[in-house]
């Protein structure tokens, strides 16, 4: 058992930072000092990768009332969200603005397709404006700031000198440079201007960082120690579980 904070950090070679992950599921903010997780510092938000593919789905019925449901099935939107969505650094006035608007057409495979325009950065916003979704609680930049906020001032600098993304649903174009210039904003508003986050988003690592984190932390020499083996197990029960792992 291993914090997905903590091993999405290490995928960076860090084991001291804020962890911003935006899975499947939910959403994480959470802050790490010399590997142990500030549990009273970590926030969470419900609105993530399935969340936002039901949100595109609703955005293309009402764009499209006789686009029939039977042609959308699960994993062609999540196709759709991956492919042609992305995060908007100016939503309001993209929103207003149909000139900005980007469309683009995506093959559903059944002899359909389905143009999208204001939808592809209308679908990843409510990660920043939950509201969108009815939602009263603040967005993950927010909550970002609220946990180096709770963390003492002796180490908020140094946590916001590693802020890993981690997790599918930061893949999105534009959204490392959104939540950079929202989490800057927030330090700047509360009075905190000295505090310079500084994002580590590296592309091909965040979608799997916690899995490549475990990967490297199973590796070390000193972890070789906690291994249990399936013979070992037998042979002991589970009172070794308690002496490996307390």
């Amino acid at each position: 058992m291993a914090s997905t904070a903590l091993l999405a950090l290490c995928s960076t070679g860090a084991f001291s930072g804020l962890a911003v992950e935006a899975g499947a599921g939910v959403c994480h903010a959470t802050p790490i000092y010399a590997g142990h997780s500030w549990q009273k510092a970590t926030f969470r938000l419900d609105v993530a990768g399935t969340t936002l593919s039901r949100y595109l789905r609703d955005l293309l019925v009402a764009a499209c009332p006789n686009l029939l449901l039977q042609t959308l099935p699960r994993k062609a939107i999540t196709q759709l969200k991956k492919r042609c969505c992305y995060v908007s650094l100016d939503f309001e006035g993209d929103l207003h603005n149909p000139a900005r608007h980007q469309p683009a057409s995506f093959h559903l495979g059944n002899r359909c397709s389905v143009c999208l325009s204001s939808e592809r950065f209308q679908c990843p916003e409510p990660i920043f404006r939950p509201s969108l979704l009815g939602l009263s609680e603040p967005g993950l930049p927010t909550l970002a700031f609220q946990a180096l906020q709770r963390v003492p001032a002796t180490l908020r600098t140094r946590l916001a000198d590693t802020v890993v993304l981690a997790g599918g649903s930061t893949l999105f174009p534009g959204f490392t440079e959104r939540l950079k210039m929202e989490l800057e904003a927030q330090c700047q508003r509360h009075g905190y201007g000295a505090l310079q986050p500084r994002l580590v988003a590296k592309p091909g690592v965040r979608g799997t960082a916690v899995w490549t984190g475990g990967s490297m932390v199973a590796s070390l020499h000193s972890f070789q120690c906690r291994w249990m083996t399936r013979a070992l197990y037998q042979e002991c029960g589970s009172r070794l579980v308690h002496k490996v792992f307390s």
